[in-house]
């Protein structure tokens, strides 16, 4: 019990630490960018910070999994390196006890990330969807004040509203815009115009309406000239930006347990795999933490990271293949394939010295 006790709080307290680390980096960095977007308007500051605090059960638990990860092996390789595990398989604590002893933290952290990956996360991501689906916050040309032209795409395209009432509605609008590729002019004018959301994908389509659209080359004589009583245009979204999530991973679970489509299987099967990542992941890093006081505690780290790469990137490949056909066996496979690869790892030293005194006998 000793044992235990030593073991778990070493691995937890290398995991936190770990995830506070990463989660600072991941924070950081996704701020950096969401505050960009609402420096050019793309979205409004106010619900920037909440919108934050929606996305964080995501990035957990996407965190949790990788700082459990190389918390063991911190943690064991620490062991291996002062000579410690040397002790305790002196005295009898075989692979598969220090596996079974590593496990116990794992299955914590996986029931956490289950519970975020099932439940909280969804909810959050539903919540900032909400936000972010409100008239004030679908900006981009309403953020202006009336009256004042607004620059985008790098300069390519320009927008002007006379006047922008309380429900979002634009009057007056004008909108220039320029291809890169060439020096081909778009002209739009409009009496009325809005921001609609589809409620479906979640996508944003400017609609203006009662206007006419021109479009040519500057000093060509050959304009084509369209009128139209209502028109609509697809609000492009970068990709990684605040908008860009997709509307699938806002569902809840239960709901997603009732559709039979392959997105939502995959996103399902996602949800899923997320906490069975987790005990994998950690008896691959006790067999991969073995180490001496010559190589150093941070010996096997490289190759370990390697391997969870490999495994999650398996793992999103997976999703995208019931996506596109909506059978699950290539994201149960990938979890047998590393599930016995753990094994494997951690049972090498025994298969190979009873291959040896096979040979030998």
């Amino acid at each position: 019990m000793r044992i235990f006790r030593y073991l778990a709080s070493d691995v937890l307290t290398h995991t936190l630490a770990v995830a506070v680390v990463l989660f600072v980096v991941v924070f950081s960095g996704r701020f950096i960018r969401y505050l960009a977007e609402a420096a050019v308007g793309d979205i409004t500051a106010e619900i920037l910070l909440p919108v934050m605090l929606y996305r964080l059960p995501s990035f957990f638990e996407l965190i949790l999994p990788l700082s459990l990860f190389i918390g063991i092996l911190l943690s064991f390789g620490r062991l291996y390196a002062d000579s410690e595990i040397v002790v305790l398989r002196a005295c009898g604590t075989s692979s598969a006890k220090l596996a079974r002893l590593a496990l116990v933290p794992a299955v914590l952290i996986a029931s956490v990330v289950a519970l975020l990956s099932l439940h909280v996360a969804p909810d959050g991501s539903a919540r900032a969807r909400l936000l972010l689906e409100t008239p004030k916050a679908a900006e981009n040309l309403q953020v202006l004040a009336s009256g004042r032209f607004k620059k985008q795409r790098a300069g390519r395209l320009v927008s002007y509203a006379e006047t922008i009432d309380d429900q979002g509605v634009m009057h007056n609008v004008f909108v220039a815009e320029r291809k890169p590729d060439d020096l081909q002019m778009t002209i739009t004018l409009a009496q009325s115009g809005e921001i609609i959301i589809d409620p479906e994908t979640g996508r944003r389509y400017l609609e203006l309406r009662n206007g006419s659209r021109h479009r040519g080359h500057p000093g060509a004589a050959d304009y084509e000239v369209v009128s139209f009583s209502q028109f609509g245009e697809l609000i492009p979204e970068e990709e990684g930006s605040v908008r860009s999530t997709p509307r699938i991973e806002s569902i809840p679970t239960r709901e997603l347990l009732n559709r039979s489509d392959s997105k939502a299987k995959a996103a399902l099967w996602w949800r899923l795999s997320l906490p069975l990542l987790v005990p994998i992941v950690a008896v691959i890093a006790v067999a991969l933490s073995k180490t001496d006081a010559r190589r150093g505690r941070y010996a096997r780290i490289g190759p370990a990271l390697v391997i969870f790469l490999v495994y999650f990137i398996a793992l999103t490949q997976s999703r995208s293949l019931i996506e596109a056909d909506g059978q699950v066996w290539p994201m149960v496979a990938t979890h047998l394939v590393f599930a016995c690869l753990a094994a494997l790892l951690l049972f090498w030293e025994d298969l190979s010295s009873r291959a040896l005194g096979v040979r030998r006998g």
